[in-house]
């Protein structure tokens, strides 16, 4: 975790936290069994009872999925550790840079570093205050909400001593926005335009939106207003934009239309480059990074597509970090 060296007269009393979904700690079958079988035990996660749920995930789940899962991991893993957590810190020591005046910090929301370590060691600082940003550009009740019933857990063992704001989401921030739609303008100016282009996003069982969670609504809206910001190019009309659903898990519905059904019929229709981005993401993860450029780009060319082009996530790059830290920095002065 990456600060700005303070001496103790000045260290600040507020701080930025950044928390993001989690990632295993190696790239093995029992790193990513502990790492499932947190993230799987969560209710927001899974609503099933525990009575039925604990023994489908631990007889049946972990057992299987652990090794599976480590290979995919194993295929993408970096120097530094998991792409979700070396792109996640870079992203917090960029912010950190532009904000001399706070502290920053990152967490996983699962796995480690974990949010109570993290506050923990915040506190003992002498940090006060923080600025809770969950790294989840639109508000689901299966990440953000989760991340925010930690919060509350961890400001009420606080008492007065600790006091955390909450940014819900920031799916139609305007640097956001911006941000993304001159990576997808980056990436068209160096390598070309597909036929079309996907925004896929991870999704959800359709039943919580049926609920009332507002993710499929905050996903249809920053399409939109990034095809809008992308309208100064030339040739490219909104009707090219398609919104689709990724890593669908169990048998229920979740959110349609899916990312790979998708890429099959357009490869029928005999489309050959599709452009593909997954702005709910902040950062790249096994999501990205297997699932779609290895997975689905298969998917794809077996299908009799050509080109399957991954446009990456912002990351650590600087207008990404702009963008969040001048979201902290607004949350910070507003409720001073």
């Amino acid at each position: 975790m990456r600060m700005t060296p303070t001496t103790p007269a000045s260290v600040p009393d507020t701080a930025v936290l950044l928390v993001n979904l989690g990632t295993p700690d190696a790239p093995t079958a029992p790193a990513v069994r502990r790492y499932l079988a947190e993230f799987l035990h969560d209710h927001r996660v899974v609503a099933l009872s525990r009575w039925l749920w604990c023994p489908i995930l631990h007889f049946i789940i972990l057992p299987l999925r652990g090794p599976k899962v480590a290979k995919k991991y194993a295929q993408i893993w970096m120097e530094g550790g998991s792409p979700l957590a070396v792109h996640t810190r870079d992203l917090a020591a960029a912010m950190q840079d532009r904000l001399p005046g706070l502290r920053v910090a990152w967490a996983m929301r699962y796995g480690n570093p974990s949010m109570a370590a993290t506050v923990a060691a915040l506190r003992a600082d002498g940090v006060r205050r923080i600025v809770l940003l969950p790294l989840y550009p639109q508000y689901s009740t299966t990440t953000t909400a989760s991340v925010t019933d930690v919060a509350e857990r961890l400001a009420r063992e606080a008492g007065d001593a600790l006091r955390i704001d909450t940014i819900v989401d920031y799916h139609l921030d305007p640097a956001w926005i911006a941000a993304v739609a001159d990576s997808i303008r980056e990436h068209w100016a160096q390598h070309g335009r597909g036929e079309r282009l996907l925004f896929s996003f991870h999704g959800i069982p359709q039943r919580l939106v049926d609920a009332g969670d507002p993710y499929r609504t905050q996903s249809q809206a920053s399409v939109d207003a990034i095809v809008a910001a992308l309208a100064d190019v030339p040739g490219f009309e909104p009707a090219q934009a398609m919104l689709t659903f990724q890593s669908r898990f169990g048998r229920e519905p979740w959110l349609q239309p899916y990312t790979d059904k998708t890429l099959e019929a357009l490869a029928a229709q005999g489309l050959k480059r599709i452009d593909i981005v997954c702005p709910g993401f902040a950062v790249d993860c096994l999501e990205t990074l297997e699932e779609i450029t290895v997975e689905n780009d298969a998917l794809f060319r077996a299908a009799g597509g050509d080109a399957l082009r991954y446009i990456p996530c912002l990351n650590a790059a600087p207008a990404h970090a702009d963008a969040l830290a001048a979201l902290a920095r607004r949350r910070v002065e507003e409720n001073r």
